[in-house]
């Protein structure tokens, strides 16, 4: 055996740590744009309607479900610096694009779906770095790693509109670079900041970034990714065939942790709009604040769950956030009497416009103010059948929901990860890795859909109640094969559970 050195311990951490800033970087390439994609696309290509911004901001997620096996793959043969510098630099490029898109002359929105896209299939990285972070890491650091690594990825999500809020202050004119005709502005400086951020990624993948590889047992190991400039014993403890039941059951709850999170994302201001009657401004508002602090909640359990992990083990805690998810959306069902204000109660002015169901389903960055400036009708349009007759969730309801689904949540992500990457053990994770980040991104794509369809045709009381059912179904999943998830080694009797 193989005792590994203080400067490998230390090379080691140090090319996690660049992991962790790639994940962060990857978070923020989403996030830093998201409130302004809407305006912008308004700005550069007036035939653009809601239904085509639908497919602008899915376009990140299915460009990171086609890549994230691709770059998995990758890793497996060759040096991880290489899909880590390319995805990279295709995210690079694709903000640069983004920051041109207003150049053409026609076809403006097929640019940018274009640059989105391009950065979603930049993000499929994400994969590398778990892989990564699984192999550079012993079972008793592995939990702690990866929930740095979820905390980081939550910190940019968070960071991103803070970011975007900032350079609000440029203006939407901005300033102009005739020689190279760049504009910067309030649309294009979040994206060329964030373009900034991935050269100095790649600067330290280059500077930094070393391939590093170690056991079960913590011990130094050779790794097919080194080119030689890892030293170490073989792993004999590779022998052995990965539990792919265990695999896809990981696989179909992650998928569901991340659907329902999405819901939950999605539903926030048209519910509230519809429940409480807030305008579009206040809907944004109050929800922008509940995000921001069930983000902080997030990063708060991310950092907690690595000390209740050693004493109850993943398994354990995995029930524990998903038996918390359900209890989050099980309150949320409609228990009073009290119905909604109905929207055309609201209305005392005929000429007002009336919400339509397209723009109740849009996401938020999509409103719009109505042209007349008129009051704006709130309350629960009467095109939505369920609201004269299905009882008000109330804001006590609601807010103890944020707070449940905040703490299940990032409980669930580690613990998916973490559980999948012990279950697949010493061999390389690369593909498996890909297929697991693809899984969250076919739900984040789906979640929406769902809702939308479901909560305006049919209500809360359904889409909700759906909702618990596919948690449960997960418990009882999770119950069937709680047995099956355990560590590669352990499963094979080459260390105690």
């Amino acid at each position: 055996d193989v005792v590994e050195s203080e400067e490998h311990y230390k090379s080691r951490w140090r090319s996690i740590w660049i992991m962790y800033l790639t994940m962060f970087l990857s978070s923020v390439g989403f996030s830093i744009v998201i409130m302004s994609v809407w305006p912008y696309l308004q700005k550069i290509d007036p035939t653009a309607d809601g239904s085509f911004l639908g497919w602008i901001i899915a376009s990140y997620s299915i460009g990171q479900m086609v890549s994230s096996p691709v770059f998995g793959l990758w890793s497996n043969y060759r040096p991880r610096r290489e899909p880590l510098v390319v995805s990279t630099a295709i995210s690079v490029a694709a903000n640069c694009l983004y920051a041109y898109v207003h150049i053409p002359h026609s076809h403006n929105k097929y640019y940018m779906l274009t640059a989105r896209a391009l950065v979603g299939f930049g993000a499929g990285n994400v994969a590398v770095v778990r892989s990564y972070i699984s192999g550079a890491t012993s079972l008793k650091e592995r939990t702690s790693a990866m929930a740095n690594t979820s905390a980081c990825q939550a910190v940019g999500f968070i960071l991103g509109p803070v970011f975007q809020t900032c350079f609000t202050l440029i203006g939407e004119e901005g300033i102009t670079w005739k020689l190279i005709d760049l504009q910067l502005n309030m649309y294009t400086a979040p994206v060329l900041f964030g373009a900034l951020l991935g050269i100095v990624n790649i600067i330290l993948i280059f500077a930094i970034f070393r391939e590093h590889r170690v056991d079960d047992m913590g011990r130094q190991c050779k790794s097919v990714n080194s080119e030689g400039e890892e030293s170490g014993v073989q792993d004999q403890d590779a022998e052995g065939d990965v539990d792919h039941v265990a695999v896809v059951a990981i696989n179909f709850l992650f998928f569901v942790v991340l659907f329902v999170f999405a819901v939950f994302e999605t539903i926030a201001t048209p519910l509230t709009m519809d429940m409480y009657s807030w305008t579009r401004k206040e809907a944004v508002f109050y929800n922008g604040i509940i995000l921001i602090v069930v983000g902080i909640e997030s990063v708060s359990v991310f950092m907690v769950v690595k000390i209740l992990a050693k004493k109850t083990g993943e398994r354990a805690m995995l029930h524990g956030g998903l038996l918390i998810v359900l209890v989050g959306f099980f309150i949320l069902l409609p228990w009073g009497k009290k119905l909604p204000n109905i929207q055309w109660q609201e209305i005392k002015n005929n000429s007002i416009p009336r919400t339509t169901y397209t723009e109740m389903v849009m996401p938020f960055w999509s409103w719009q103010l109505p042209a007349n400036h008129t009051a704006e009708p709130v309350g629960c349009p009467i095109m939505q059948s369920w609201c004269l007759n299905t009882p008000m969730i109330y804001l006590a309801q609601y807010l103890s929901s944020d707070i449940l689904i905040g703490l299940g949540y990032p409980v669930c992500h580690v613990m998916s990860y973490t559980l999948y990457s012990k279950i697949l053990g010493p061999k390389p994770q690369g593909t498996y890795m890909g297929w697991l980040t693809a899984s969250g991104s076919g739900a984040r794509i789906l979640g929406p859909v769902f809702v939308s369809q479901v909560y305006t045709h049919l209500g809360p009381r359904w889409a909700f109640s759906l909702i618990c059912g596919v948690v449960v179904a997960s418990l009882l999943l999770l119950e069937i094969v709680y047995k099956r998830l355990i560590a590669f080694s352990v499963r094979y009797g080459r260390m105690q559970e």
